[in-house]
């Protein structure tokens, strides 16, 4: 038996991601964008200070995870960092999006450090939420429909910030160059995501409780965790689909401004307020709300086929569209835009997944060593997509570095197909790696179904 989740709870865990993946997309899309053609910077040293910081940002996550194991509240272990961090999380948001009055390696020095305490800060909320799903329900179908709620509202958010980020540059600082702009757009984002965090901590609950009623044993903790077969092919599967989005990602703002180079704007009215949406919005939202058609449809079609067929399947055609994406000329801009759409709903099918099989990967380890470390495993997991995002993101700056890119100058027809590569055959690649590993998973629907009725006998015995 357990409780009913109500649709206030799933819709108040929903806006969790939706906080989230504001920043989230924001940074995937434009920080690179930001940091080379409106701070200043040169597109290798942000690859490098990508990787830097990320690389210890992703080490930092089972930290967190190890904190938020060991948490004792009255509002359980996981939520209450969405209380505590919600504020700090909007400021470092804003402060890695000012540039201040520096020379050059003045600016660099800010970068690093704005930059690296956005992302720990990142780890502090986004490690618990994620942690969340894991106790909020023990049965396999609630998660997978928390995840696809989770997974709907985190695009939701993403598309909301994509479709609002550069009309409000513009509206605020006259062009996507203004540095004042940018700032008083991801203002107003942090007041938005301070509220959803805080909405997400009084509308959810914790209710899972560990086997075992002592005190966790880090070293034992991360021993079960390294004998935890399917949560190491996920860690292979999961970096391989993030380096898959964040080189499309970080790449898809510099092939509409100087590959595509279209000229067309639609006019976008909120309350009177008149906007410009320019091609590249359209593409990113075209993007985000393709994404959501791809969760909706990934929780029905993993019930029907199992978990690891849909990703399978998914990862696949997303790798075989991407590679006809790179014949895509300037001018085909309507056959970009459908591809979008078609690589999004793909994309948007694996991350509800990929999140529902890592709390099944928390039962898998209870199940096989009898303890649990929900936190430890989640945040494994946050550290793994960090790292994907850290060999993408970093490898975006390189390969920009790599092909001979210039800021706001006529680029030469090796950077441009640079450009076009990193839309399509490198992400394609990156696509067919995650498909290997998960080729490799083990939980299937039948195993999954006994690790659960085996957990349920367990938890009923303790209490």
């Amino acid at each position: 038996m357990h409780d009913k989740i109500s649709l206030e709870e799933k819709i108040g865990y929903g806006l969790g991601d939706a906080a989230s993946c504001m920043f989230w997309k924001i940074f995937s899309m434009y920080l690179l964008f930001f940091y080379t053609d409106v701070f200043g910077l040169a597109p290798a040293v942000v690859g490098t200070m990508f990787l830097i910081t990320r690389i210890w940002d992703s080490c930092f996550d089972p930290i967190v995870g190890i904190m938020a194991d060991r948490t004792k509240s009255k509002w359980g272990k996981f939520r209450p960092y969405l209380l505590w961090v919600a504020i700090p999380f909007a400021l470092i948001g804003v402060l890695t999006f000012y540039t201040p009055d520096f020379d050059e390696k003045g600016k660099i020095i800010y970068a690093y450090i704005t930059y690296s305490a956005m992302m720990m800060i990142y780890s502090l909320i986004n490690v618990p939420y994620a942690s969340l799903l894991g106790v909020m329900s023990s049965d396999r179908k609630d998660r997978n429909t928390l995840s696809s709620y989770r997974m709907v509202f985190a695009f939701g958010g993403s598309l909301l910030a994509l479709w609002l980020i550069e009309p409000l540059v513009i509206y605020f600082g006259g062009d996507l160059s203004s540095k004042s702009g940018w700032l008083k757009a991801i203002a107003i984002f942090g007041v938005i995501t301070t509220i959803f965090f805080w909405l997400c901590f009084f509308f959810t609950k914790e209710r899972v409780k560990p086997i075992e009623n002592e005190k966790n044993n880090l070293k034992e903790d991360l021993n079960d965790l390294l004998k935890n077969k399917p949560w190491w092919i996920l860690l292979g599967a999961g970096i391989g689909a993030l380096i898959f989005n964040s080189i499309r990602d970080g790449a898809a703002v510099y092939y509409f401004k100087y590959y595509v180079t279209s000229a067309i704007n639609f006019d976008v009215s909120i309350y009177g307020i008149h906007f410009q949406m320019t091609p590249t919005s359209l593409y990113l939202v075209l993007g985000q709300a393709a994404n959501i058609i791809g969760v909706i449809i990934a929780t029905p079609i993993a019930n029907k086929i199992g978990k690891k067929n849909t990703f399978l399947g998914a990862m696949f055609l997303a790798a075989i569209l991407s590679l006809v994406f790179y014949f895509f000329g300037k001018e085909d801009v309507l056959l970009i835009m459908v591809f979008q759409v078609l690589i999004s709903i793909c994309a948007g099918c694996i991350f509800p997944l990929i999140w529902s099989m890592y709390a099944d990967s928390a039962d898998y380890s209870e199940w096989k060593q009898g303890r649990r470390a929900t936190g430890l495993v989640f945040s494994a997991s946050s550290m793994s997509q960090k790292f994907g995002w850290t060999i993408g993101g970093a490898g975006a700056g390189w390969l920009l570095g790599y092909y001979g890119f210039q800021a706001n100058v006529e680029q030469t027809a090796v950077t441009l197909n640079g450009i076009q590569l990193m839309l399509s055959i490198l992400p394609a690649i990156a696509a067919v790696l995650s498909v290997i590993f998960i080729f490799f998973y083990p939980l299937t629907e039948e195993k999954l179904q006994t690790i659960e009725h085996d957990l349920n006998i367990q938890r009923n015995q303790i209490n």
